[in-house]
Parts: structure tokens; C-alpha cells; sequence
């Protein structure tokens, strides 16, 4: 992605660092919820009663210091405070690149950087337009779904059912998404925060960039394809 030319101390300068650190911030969030609610859909695998004692218990949990559902919406309001900041930020960032760049680029490496720009930009959006389909679908249960309502379990067991395919397709789609989303967003956060400095460390924030982007996306994608080839049931 083009982005103008920084003079050192300058306000542009300094603004454009901390929208860069806040997309990193924010973008640290969103990998250690996707890690743990990650870790929450596997024990589908364990069966339905170690399924929904899970879900069960983060409704609960810290009580009573807490209300129910206390500690799911201290994570809302930290998620959707992360959401903004991080979609201010990359907007922001992605019109100021774009009234900086006057001519079009000559050389195949700025196009290929342009292209990978353009899709985190698309990725983002479907990412997000995904999280409300994923609440409206599995927490409000306004896109309805079988099974009993109150069993997690049985509500996205019946959600992934071969009848239902294109649910599946959805999910799957989007997993897509995050996993380039993840890579390209580990690489940018690492080489905001200086950590791309050498051969070696670029090396590293590669790997972690992939890593993260298969195991998460590939955690995620083994539920509904799981249930769809009848492993779950």
C-alpha cells in the first residue's frame, strides 16, 4: 500500500504511527478472542454435554462479583470498541495513502502490494458483514436454525446438517477471509511495532503470520466440515 512521504516529528507523521499502532493494538485483540472462541467451538468434539457445560459456564462466570453474562459483555463492548478503532484506523489510513498517490505505480512489486492492500480492505468488510450474519444466525437466533434453543450444542449441530449446505459455504468463505486477513494483519502489526527489522526477524513474522492464519482459520473450518461429513453428529 502507497502511503505518503513522512517527515520526521511531524503531526501527519505522528498521527499516522498511532493509527498504525492502533490497528496493531486492536488487531492483538481480535487474535486472542478468535484463539480462545476457537478453542470453545472444538469441544464440540467432546459431545454435547461438555459443549454446552462450557457455554453454560461463560454465562456465569465470576459470579457473583459479576452479573450473568457479565464477563460475555465486558468482551462485547471491548470487541466492538476494537472494531471501531480498528476500522477508523484503516480507513483513515487507506484515504490518506489514496489522495498521496498522484501517479500510477511502474514497477510489478507496488502493484502486487496494492492488490494485497485492496483485498485486507474487501476482506475486512466481508469479515464484518460474517460477524453479524454469526450473531444473527447463532446468538440472537433471528436466522433461524433447529435443535433446542437451549442447547449450543444442538443449535450448531443442526446448523451445519448437509440440508443445509449453504450455511456451511458461508462459514467456510469466511474462514477464507480470515486466514488472509490474519496473515497480511500479523505481518503489518509486526512491522509497525519494529519487529521486521532483519532477514531473520521478517522470516519470523512470516511464519507467525501463517501459523496463525492456518491454525485458527483451520480450527474454525473443522466444525462445519466436521458435521457435515457426520464426524459429529
Amino acid at each position: 500500500m502507497a502511503t505518503p512521504t513522512l517527515v520526521k516529528g511531524s503531526r501527519s507523521t505522528r498521527s499516522t504511527i498511532a493509527l498504525k499502532l492502533l490497528m496493531a493494538v486492536t488487531g492483538l485483540v481480535f487474535i486472542g478472542y478468535v484463539l480462545l472462541h476457537m478453542y470453545g467451538n472444538l469441544k464440540v468434539f467432546a459431545g454435547q454435554e461438555a459443549f454446552d457445560t462450557y457455554a453454560h459456564h461463560l454465562r456465569t462466570f465470576g459470579e457473583p462479583m459479576l452479573p450473568h453474562e457479565g464477563l460475555l459483555w465486558i468482551v462485547r463492548v471491548v470487541l466492538l470498541l476494537s472494531i471501531i478503532g480498528h476500522a477508523y484506523a484503516a480507513f483513515t489510513l487507506w484515504a490518506r495513502a489514496s489522495k498521496a498517490r498522484t501517479q500510477k505505480y511502474a514497477v510489478k512489486k507496488a502493484v502486487a502490494a496494492t492488490l494485497s492492500s485492496r483485498m485486507m480492505r474487501w476482506g475486512g468488510v466481508a469479515l464484518l458483514l460474517f460477524v453479524v450474519f454469526h450473531l444473527l444466525h447463532l446468538t440472537t437466533h433471528t436466522i433461524n436454525v433447529n435443535g433446542d434453543p437451549e442447547s449450543p450444542y444442538e443449535r450448531v449441530v443442526s446448523s451445519f446438517q448437509p440440508e443445509q449446505w449453504w450455511v456451511a459455504v458461508i462459514y467456510l468463505l469466511a474462514m477464507c477471509a480470515l486466514a488472509m486477513h490474519l496473515r497480511h494483519g500479523v505481518w503489518s502489526a509486526c512491522q509497525t511495532m519494529g519487529l521486521t527489522n532483519s532477514a531473520k526477524s521478517r522470516a519470523r513474522a512470516n511464519f507467525a503470520g501463517v501459523f496463525l492464519a492456518v491454525v485458527i482459520a483451520g480450527g474454525f473450518a473443522l466444525v462445519p466440515l466436521s458435521i457435515l461429513t457426520g464426524i459429529v453428529d
